[in-house]
């Protein structure tokens, strides 16, 4: 399928590894050009290396935290001021439990993981409005539907998120700007390392057992492929998707029992 990507422009936020590669690739092999960024230089060139050779596409990094309003500002101009993509990714805080969070931690969590991306959203919708396209995608975390003990800032931060910007889609719409929210569940990367070392700690297992027990919770029977994420983003930032905007995409492998 053609996703009518051919010359846009994208921004990948916190993309050097993970589901945040995986989206660049997968919008790189679409037509798009793509900025990647990370906070690892080295790492970030050598993904950008591996898009440019299997993609062919023109591949932009800029290096630093995406919090960090430099950072940001060098991003938009990275995509020559004009992003008809931007897809919201940061990495999320350590897991911990909550009694252990002080009030550095707690704004931290929530500066990186609800007010960076509102910041970004900021700094392209209006050009994306009057350009008359536009695909914002914030990936979040199968944990904003399901609470996980020890995700509980990266939890609290990413449903603050999904609350403020699902009122600003139905506002920016009409001018075919869609915002849209992927939610993983487990995905083979190296976040996953840290979920099944604090799951063996908070159950007395070996980290094998934790990341067993994990796997058997999940009916799919496996973890997610970064690979089959990059491409759902893709298609949500593609033209065929432009009437699925507030939209929060749950790809767990049906690990959430629930039905809304």
């Amino acid at each position: 399928m053609d996703l009518g990507l051919t010359g846009r422009r994208a921004i990948v936020c916190a993309s050097s590894h993970g589901l945040g590669r995986a989206c660049a690739m997968a919008l790189a092999e679409a037509g798009a050009s793509v900025v990647l960024n990370g906070r690892d230089a080295a790492a970030l060139d050598a993904t950008a290396r591996d898009i440019r050779d299997a993609t062919g596409a023109a591949v932009a990094t800029v290096a630093g935290d995406v919090a960090d309003d430099a950072t940001q500002v060098a991003l938009v101009a990275a995509a020559d001021g004009a992003p008809d993509i931007l897809v919201n990714n940061n990495g999320g805080p350590p897991l911990k439990d909550f009694r252990t969070l002080d009030a550095a931690a707690i704004h931290a969590g929530l500066d990186a993981n609800m007010v960076t991306p509102i910041r970004m959203t900021q700094r392209v919708v209006d050009g994306m409005m009057e350009r008359g396209f536009g695909r914002i995608l914030c990936v979040t975390s199968g944990s904003v539907k399901s609470p996980v003990p020890g995700l509980d800032l990266s939890s609290g931060a990413r449903i603050g998120l999904t609350g403020f910007l699902a009122g600003v889609a139905r506002q920016v719409a009409g001018r075919n700007v869609t915002i849209n929210f992927l939610l993983p569940g487990l995905f083979a990367t190296r976040r996953l390392e840290g979920v099944h070392a604090f799951s063996a700690k908070a159950q007395g297992v070996s980290a094998q057992e934790a990341e067993q027990r994990a796997r058997a919770r999940i009916p799919a029977g496996r973890f997610g492929d970064p690979d089959e994420f990059g491409r759902t983003c893709a298609f949500l930032c593609s033209t065929h998707a432009g009437f699925i905007t507030g939209q929060s995409l749950l790809i767990d492998g049906g690990a959430y029992a629930g039905v809304l």
